[in-house]
């Protein structure tokens, strides 16, 4: 107060103090809320719910509105950029480092989110660069739909119609968007859409008597929506001679990735000789069980597809069991069952667009998971045959104890943007991490040939990363990273194909496996180390299931008081 009086304006500044109180309760008068990181996340989720991209994978769904006509015109996107400056603009005056370190986590989880729609629209650029997006854009969110079981009431068919009847449009736009497609991309596009208008059509058929919708109402939409999508097709094939060939989006570009939206404290070169050690350690395990094992008689596939649900429904009550008699994890309240189902047929028409499973939603608790498969046959995918041989494969990553658990446990945070965050760095990372935990701790103590089945997984998940890498800093074309893959996984050349699609598509997303798992283990050591025979395995579980959807140096930081990975993260960006 001395100070100022002797800067001769003691009056002016008391004066501005009381204006600035005035106006604060002039607000609060008239209901003008302060705004917050908990109403901003309300606003943004809303917002991303209405325009965000629809992808393959089943990690990111999110609830949507009904009725949406999405646009992919060069205006649309153009309100989009403009309408997440509005939200990084707000972002930005609720940072606050003296915060609470949960609330500093939070307001992270928004920049992140807030990253990855820049990431989107103006770092990869697919939907000016990659002519597979525009599947994900058409067919996705119509399969996506279908993963729900039926028979469909009036609202979802209608949905189901209402984004079926958006596809022309979209294929439209996709012709004038699509200024820089790379012609590995396109090629990928036109062997996807082999066959399109077909397939719709058997989809049409086959879902008519499971909607609400009149038969040629339906047929119709499916009619319209495959001309529009062989035209597409008839498109690229016009101008795939002339296509420049995939480029790599470069070191400066996925270390920002890496920062602000993964969250993560390595470099490329870091992730690659973290994921070249893995990958020995994958390699040498597996040929001990192998060796171990070499009088043991082989798994054998389920010989039929009613067979292959019954070893999963006995296989899953048996690994919750296993959670709580090991002492391991406790299951959320509630939770229901993953089960397997044969797939639809108006399902299997679009199977190769969408990962065909529901894990349910926030909204849909109540429900049973569902993973669809095919009758058990050798020509299968990779991860298919495995989990024909043995279903708790499956049952670890991707259902009660993976991934189904861990959302619908997160999906109950009673933190609502920790609720519907996602990145999948954290996610991938527990089921991934899940399934040599399990190992570990005896699940497959039983079936030996089990444990080289998990072994030959991690010898993938560590191979993804060095592809994923490479891929992005150029080192690598898609077509070499699926060579690498298919010849030292090994698997099918089908399946090497897909990963690599996916690579293309989403950079970073395949170095969330390894990456995530080897965070979680770090975090664990730390923990064991600090608390010694006091350490509870489960306790720890429970904290990494819960807070699933967040990025696992920022766990740590909450959880631990460990913030070096947070000042790599910050000092990198």
């Amino acid at each position: 107060m001395l100070a100022l009086h002797r800067g001769g304006n003691l009056r002016a500044w008391f004066a501005a103090v009381v204006v600035c109180v005035l106006l604060t309760v002039s607000a609060c008068a008239q209901g003008v809320p302060a705004d917050t990181d908990e109403k901003l996340a309300a606003d943004f989720w809303a917002w991303r719910a209405r325009y965000g991209q629809f992808t393959t994978d089943d990690i990111n769904r999110m609830e949507r509105p009904t009725g949406v006509v999405r646009d992919w015109s060069a205006a649309a996107v153009e309100k989009q950029r403009k309408e997440l400056a509005e939200f990084s603009e707000r972002w930005k005056k609720l940072d606050d480092r003296k915060a609470p370190v949960a609330r500093q986590v939070d307001h992270r989880l928004m920049g992140s989110a807030l990253a990855r729609v820049h990431w989107e629209l103006d770092v990869l650029k697919r939907w000016q660069s990659d002519p597979m997006f525009y599947l994900d854009q058409t067919l996705t969110p119509v399969a996506e739909a279908l993963t729900v079981p039926g028979p469909y009431d009036e609202a979802q068919s209608r949905e189901i119609l209402a984004r079926l009847n958006n596809i022309p449009a979209i294929a439209g736009q996709a012709r004038t968007n699509l200024v820089s497609p790379s012609a590995e991309l396109a090629s990928m596009a036109i062997g996807s859409l082999d066959g399109v208008k077909s397939k719709l059509q058997g989809m049409a058929k086959a879902l008519a008597p499971e909607t609400k919708i009149p038969p040629e109402e339906l047929r119709a939409s499916a009619e319209r929506a495959g001309d529009a999508l062989e035209r597409y097709r008839a498109w690229l094939q016009g101008r795939l001679a002339g296509l420049p060939a995939q480029s790599a989006i470069g070191r400066e570009n996925y270390v920002w990735f890496l920062r602000n939206v993964a969250l993560m404290p390595y470099t490329p070169e870091e992730l690659v000789s973290h994921a070249e050690q893995e990958w020995h350690r994958a390699v040498a395990f597996e040929g001990m069980e192998a060796n171990r094992n070499r009088s043991v008689p082989p798994l054998e596939m389920a010989p039929t597809i009613e067979e292959f649900v019954g070893r999963n429904q006995k296989a899953e009550l048996a690994s919750r069991e296993f959670l709580e008699r090991r002492n391991i994890r406790t299951l959320p309240a509630g939770l229901r069952h993953f089960t397997l189902r044969a797939f639809p047929e108006y399902l299997r028409a679009l199977g190769d667009f969408v990962e065909t499973d529901d894990f349910t939603s926030a909204s849909r608790l109540d429900k049973d998971a569902i993973r669809y498969v095919n009758p058990p046959s050798l020509k299968q995918g990779y991860f298919w045959i495995a989990d024909a041989k043995d279903p708790r494969i499956s049952i670890v990553h991707e259902g009660t104890i993976g991934h189904y658990g861990q959302l619908c446990a997160s999906w109950q945070h009673p933190d609502e943007i920790r609720r519907h965050y996602y990145d999948s760095g954290a996610n991938e990372g527990i089921g991934f991490y899940a399934e040599e935990m399990m190992l570990q701790s005896g699940l497959y103590d039983d079936s030996p040939h089990s444990r080289e089945i998990v072994y030959n997984q991690m010898l993938l998940r560590a191979l993804r990363v060095i592809a994923d890498v490479k891929v992005s800093l150029g080192e690598f074309t898609l077509t070499q990273a699926a060579d690498f893959l298919e010849r030292n996984v090994p698997m099918s050349a089908a399946s090497a194909h897909q990963e690599v699609v996916e690579m293309g598509a989403w950079p970073g997303q395949k170095i969330s496996y390894q990456t995530g798992k080897l965070q979680i283990v770090q975090m664990l050591s730390d923990a064991r180390l600090k608390e010694g025979d006091k350490f509870s395995l489960r306790k720890f579980h429970d904290y990494v299931w819960l807070n699933g959807n967040v990025p696992i140096a920022l766990q740590r930081w909450e959880l631990q008081g460990m913030d070096d990975d947070v000042k790599k993260v910050d000092g990198s960006r």
